[in-house]
């Protein structure tokens, strides 16, 4: 492990795998740097892989108060780290935090994306969307973690059965701790606002970039997956037949491979 801090002091804890050009990972909701492992094994042969933690997972730290722009911070931190600029690969919230990064004018070289949760603007969805931050700001705020995690859980379509059976597994205690992270995944994803797609900022993305998604993937995150790749002014879309939002590193790892080429 090696630690960098971002520009407001927050202490970032980073893996580095591998030789070679330099990728940085970007993890998604509930994920920390060990999520990132075994793709970055798979890489390793061509790539230095740099995985972090997010602030507040992990061995990282986390000042408060939370902004989006301070995760922002944290991931150009972690690519001067990588030798000053990188291409980066962002998963499902991680995407976004990515594109939002790249927007912003960080030295992202390439931008891979696996299915960037954006909603097409549906009315439904947009007001449930909002409701989940809602709720889960209360319950974080209550200090309720579990029943926060419970409600992510249900909101990316788990199964009730699922959700109670998770809450009696070994596994529950690590992933409760991670919960207060969520209002951060949920604030990148602007769900205070329903969480349309923004597609002026996408706009702005103009390096050549790879939008992912799973071919069992519900319907809806194939649609935004597609939607971004469009938006892109270089992006290209490529969908993993068999896949779904839980993809398989092996079934990842070739295809950002050849785009990283």
């Amino acid at each position: 492990m090696e630690t960098v801090y971002s520009k407001d002091g927050t202490r970032i804890a980073c893996e580095r795998t591998g030789g070679g050009p330099a990728l940085v990972h970007v993890g998604g909701a509930l994920n920390d740097r060990g999520s990132g492992a075994a793709l970055a094994g798979l890489l390793a042969d061509r790539h230095t892989v740099l995985t972090y933690d997010r602030r507040g997972r992990g061995d990282s730290g986390d000042t408060p108060p939370y902004a989006v722009d301070r995760e922002i911070e944290d991931l150009a931190a972690v690519l001067d780290a990588a030798g000053g600029s990188a291409a980066v690969y962002g998963m499902s919230s991680g995407a976004v935090l990515a594109l939002r990064a790249a927007a912003a004018g960080l030295p992202v070289t390439r931008l891979a994306l696996f299915e960037p949760p954006f909603h097409a603007g549906h009315d439904d969805r947009l007001t449930r969307a909002r409701a989940y931050n809602t709720e889960l700001t209360g319950m974080l705020a209550g200090g309720r973690p579990g029943d926060a995690l419970a409600l992510f859980m249900g909101s990316v379509g788990m199964p009730e059965e699922t959700v109670r059976q998770a809450r009696r597994a070994p596994m529950w205690p690590a992933l409760e701790a991670l919960a207060p992270t969520l209002a951060y995944d949920s604030a990148v994803m602007d769900d205070a606002r329903g969480g349309a797609m923004p597609a002026d900022l996408i706009r702005r993305v103009a390096v050549p970039a790879l939008v992912v998604a799973g071919g069992d993937s519900p319907a809806w995150m194939r649609d935004s997956a597609g939607r971004v790749a469009e938006l892109l002014p270089a992006g290209t879309l490529r969908v993993l037949d068999g896949q779904t939002h839980d993809v398989a590193p092996e079934a990842l790892a070739p295809v950002l491979a050849e785009f990283l080429a």
